[in-house]
């Protein structure tokens, strides 16, 4: 679990918001502290990935640096939100590693699989790594489809896996339960709108006190991108296994359309989101973590930009090169992922989902039942 001072933290700061509740309209963090009197540690967990880090709070709160209070939430939630990535990851070993220095096993990972690739096509042919190849099946003239294929299933199978696994556990910790479709329906819109990136209305604080909705635009790029990316690496499977039509597609293909728009959103999304991480307001930020947070965007901005080199290139000799470092970019990411920021993803999907019950229940009037207390419905 996240460490002993930073649990206190939070709980102090909780318990003096709950007390004061100047911010309950800023987001879904405040009401949902409002149904509960005291706070387990599942429950802070739960309310640091229910928290979008907009920072409203912050800039609004009387009680803020450099009162004697010291009230900041969102660098007291961001460190119990960063902490529970690595404790409810699977296997924790593998967590603190990339903990300590995302961007270099992330780097390294990559590598290492693009020099596997390399030696598979090495082996198969010496000269077909830096040799032209054009037409369907190109790509495995130089690298066995087999051998794609295997990386591909195993680094998938294993982030499935790590990441089910660890969503599961902060389930679980947080309250587990059933849930009802109005509750997945409402989840779903607050996932798809990105709806608490725009805090109490009018954006985020992300460079200071001005309101701004950049970040939420550079956030719907990138996720948007990336889904874009998926789709299209589907529709490349259907082809290839169904339709057995084999890569390279035309320009004008659906999987290469898909890709190209996937891939630019991902750039800008990356790119834009690293941009604001490093000139952002360092008082309410938690910069203990961002080497762990920076990784993933870079890795996904490497992802969507080596992709685009493969595609310019794909007919010309650096085609094999290239190919096999995109495809040990895209393999490492998947083998990083469970041990990266991406889980926020299902975290905060999981949290928004707890919150939209727990709004539904209010709403009903019933009773709302948080971990290990019962708290009467808000009037």
């Amino acid at each position: 679990m996240p460490s002993v001072d930073t649990i206190a933290e939070a709980r102090r700061s909780m318990e003096l918001c709950n007390a004061c509740r100047y911010c309950e309209g800023f987001c879904a963090v405040f009401p949902a502290m409002e149904l509960r009197r005291a706070f387990s540690d599942g429950d802070l967990n739960y309310l640091a990935n229910l928290c979008h880090n907009c920072r409203g709070c912050y800039y609004a709160c009387q009680y803020a640096p450099p009162h004697e209070f010291a009230i900041n939430i969102p660098r007291t939630l961001a460190e119990v939100r960063n902490e529970s990535y690595a404790d409810y990851a699977w296997p924790a070993g593998m967590a603190r590693l990339f903990r300590s220095n995302g961007t270099v096993v992330a780097i390294v990972t990559a590598l290492g699989i693009a020099l596997v690739l390399l030696l598979a096509g090495f082996l198969q042919s010496p000269t077909a790594l830096l040799r032209a190849h054009h037409g369907p099946g190109a790509f495995y003239q130089v690298i066995p489809l087999g051998i794609m294929t295997a990386i591909a299933l195993a680094t998938t199978a294993y982030s499935a896996i790590a990441m089910t696994v660890s969503s599961v556990r902060f389930w679980r910790d947080t309250g587990g339960g059933r849930v009802t479709l109005r509750s997945l329906l409402a989840a779903a819109s607050d996932v798809a709108t990105l709806r608490n990136l725009g805090g109490g209305g009018g954006g985020c604080n992300d460079i200071n006190e001005r309101f701004s909705l950049v970040r939420r635009r550079y956030h719907h790029a990138l996720f948007y991108g990336f889904m874009l990316c998926f789709a299209s690496t589907s529709v490349a499977a259907l082809y290839e296994h169904l339709l057995h039509r084999s890569a390279p597609y035309p320009f004008f293909s659906i999987p290469v359309l898909l890709g190209t728009a996937g891939g630019l959103g991902m750039l800008i999304g990356s790119v834009g989101l690293i941009w604001i991480k490093r000139t952002a307001d360092d008082a309410p930020t938690s910069r203990s973590f961002l080497g762990g947070e920076s990784a993933l965007l870079v890795l996904l901005g490497l992802c969507a930009a080596t992709g685009f080199m493969l595609l310019l290139m794909r007919s010309t000799r650096a085609m094999g090169p290239l190919l096999a470092l995109h495809l040990g970019i895209i393999f490492a990411f998947f083998l990083v992922i469970p041990y990266s920021k991406f889980v926020h993803g299902f975290y905060r999907a999981a949290a928004l989902l707890r919150a939209a019950h727990e709004r539904d229940i209010a709403a009903s009037g019933r009773k709302v039942v948080v971990p290990g207390l019962s708290v009467g419905a808000r009037k």
